[in-house]
């Protein structure tokens, strides 16, 4: 298993430390870096920035939102970032949520599936450049028909040459329907809320994906699983944890509407249901604070790596033995050479397992 380290989409500015944390990563030995954006900063520009700097890690989004632009935009970004970086780039993409992507990009969220298809089918004839790209969806279509503008749109094709038209793109999923997509059509997985103790249910999904994947897709057994994982040391796991319980109170009671939250969807499949419906009435409510506190150290510890050094090599033989093919550490970039330290024997792995080495 592989480390990769994800920065993360920013808060109210830059998260500082970033660029130097991107070169730690480098330097460890590190397979990729991510980054993410929500509504605020976008996820090309920092991978961009920072990646400038580096030669060999893999640079990926984790994830570019398809509702942030159209498929063939989304395509000229992934090749440009390909042919600057020498054939690094991943391209990482995801649904988001109702509430931003109506409320943030002012398009319909209903069938996200369908629509995540459709979205890779053109990025994929893009990449492909094998003819001019026309598509005749439901969300997608390409000319836009005549009834729909002035009636002067023709079939395009990229005057850029892909420097890969294999460019590696990885889905974002936690239901089980769009888990089993990922395997479907894409090259890779990432998953924010991974478990172990749920890894025999992730892989069935994956193997109901895979019974159906298209003629000419990568091989399976390229097929990537890319798990952000928060990691914190502290002086003890309960110390540790309580780093972590925000993160997880935002996302089982922030990031989605009632009745609507996919995060808090995926953290039920652990057994946590009760726990889960206290913390999102408190944050809804407007009590960060008490749902913080009532995110239990269990579920913590079920999601993420916590506590001492000692802790954490602990925690990780649990990993180690998934579907996991990356483990994407998430923790403040000051910290990432404490957390690399304490996950040594993985770091030299991850030196050793890289796709360059």
């Amino acid at each position: 298993m592989r480390l990769g380290y994800h920065t993360g989409y920013w808060s109210a500015g830059p998260p500082q430390g970033a660029q130097q944390a991107v070169l730690t990563a480098e330097r460890l030995g590190f397979d990729s870096v991510w980054t993410a954006e929500a509504y605020g900063s976008d996820a090309f520009t920092p991978l961009a920035w920072w990646g400038a700097a580096t030669s060999r890690i893999r640079l990926g989004t984790a994830v570019a939102q398809i509702s942030a632009r159209t498929p063939t935009a989304t395509a000229m970004a992934a090749l440009t970032l390909d042919h600057l970086s020498g054939g690094r780039f991943v391209l990482g993409l995801g649904v988001s949520g109702p509430q931003v992507v109506e409320g943030w990009y002012g398009q319909p969220y209903p069938k996200p599936l369908a629509r995540t298809r459709e979205f890779v089918a053109v990025v994929r004839q893009v990449l492909a450049r094998e003819a001019p790209v026309t598509f005749d969806g439901e969300f997608y279509r390409l000319p836009l028909p005549a009834d729909q503008g002035m009636g002067l749109g023709k079939p395009l094709r990229s005057t850029v040459h892909p420097l890969r038209a294999d460019l590696p793109i990885h889905l974002a999923a936690e239901g089980p329907r769009n888990i089993a997509l990922t395997a479907e059509i894409a090259d890779g997985w990432l998953p924010l809320f991974y478990a172990p103790r749920l890894d025999d249910e992730f892989r069935q999904l994956l193997d109901d994906g895979f019974a159906r994947r298209l003629a000419g897709s990568s091989p399976r057994e390229r097929f990537e699983v890319t798990a952000t994982v928060p990691a914190v040391l502290g002086a003890d796991v309960e110390q540790a944890a309580d780093a972590v319980r925000p993160f997880i109170a935002l996302y089982a009671g922030g990031m989605g509407a009632r009745g609507a939250n996919y995060h808090r969807d995926a953290l039920a499949r652990l057994g946590y249901a009760e726990a889960l419906d206290e913390i999102a009435a408190h944050f809804l409510a407007g009590d960060r604070a008490r749902a913080a506190a009532a995110v239990p150290t269990e579920l913590v510890r079920d999601v993420a790596l916590v506590g001492t050094p000692d802790d954490l090599r602990d925690q990780l033989a649990a990993w180690q033995r998934t579907a996991v093919t990356t483990m994407l550490l998430q923790t403040d970039p000051r910290d990432l050479p404490r957390v690399a330290q304490a996950l040594g024997a993985t770091a030299s792995a991850a030196a050793n397992g890289s796709r360059d080495a």
